[in-house]
């Protein structure tokens, strides 16, 4: 998607570490005009198969899916990496290691959300090493709804995650996947 790559070439800020920083406009201050683009775009990539629920996780993922989901019609459910007393009933949970935090999260969804008759699209703004969408996944299958499909807003092309996701036939549509990076030039490179 030419409209994300720009803004990430515009505002983007490349760090050690393969960390892209873009939270002036994606997850910390988010341009809600950029992600109704987003979500426009991803209804229109998966205008083939039925989307009845939007999944994702907590916490940068949720504006992007929100927007999105209107797109849909659909509720977003999202994971939550936190037990709180108001979360009551019986839960779907994993365990997922963040690529950002370099720390383990628990992450529950109740039951109430999920079924064997929902058709889910994952909605996520980073695609790294896959370890937060393959923790959606595993909730999804415990739940014996459907995965109709992963969007990402930014997938590290250089890094494993997509490439393992895909080769398990799991559909992923990335809106822009960043080929290389350099910390020292801020130089990114986007794969077409």
């Amino acid at each position: 998607m030419r409209l994300l790559e720009e803004r990430i070439q515009k505002d983007g800020i490349v760090k050690e570490g393969n960390v892209l920083k873009v939270d002036s406009f994606l997850n910390h201050q988010m341009d809600i005009a950029l992600f109704q683009e987003m979500g426009k775009e991803w209804k229109r990539i998966f205008a083939d198969v039925p989307i009845n629920k939007i999944l994702t996780i907590e916490a940068s993922g949720i504006g992007i899916a929100a927007i999105a989901a209107q797109y849909f019609d659909a509720p977003v459910v999202f994971a939550k990496k936190t037990q709180s007393i108001n979360l009551d009933g019986s839960v779907y949970s994993t365990k997922i290691e963040s690529f950002t935090h370099k720390r383990q999260y628990d992450v529950i969804v109740s039951k109430k959300y999920l079924s064997p008759e929902d058709n889910i699209l994952i909605i996520d703004d980073f695609l790294a090493n896959g370890c937060a969408v393959n923790g959606l996944i595993d909730i999804i299958e415990a739940s014996g709804a459907k995965l109709q499909g992963v969007g990402i807003a930014i997938e590290k092309g250089f890094q494993d995650g997509g490439k393992l996701l895909r080769e398990r036939g799991i559909r992923v549509e990335s809106l822009a996947i960043v080929e290389g990076m350099d910390a020292k030039t801020g130089k990114i490179t986007f794969c077409h």
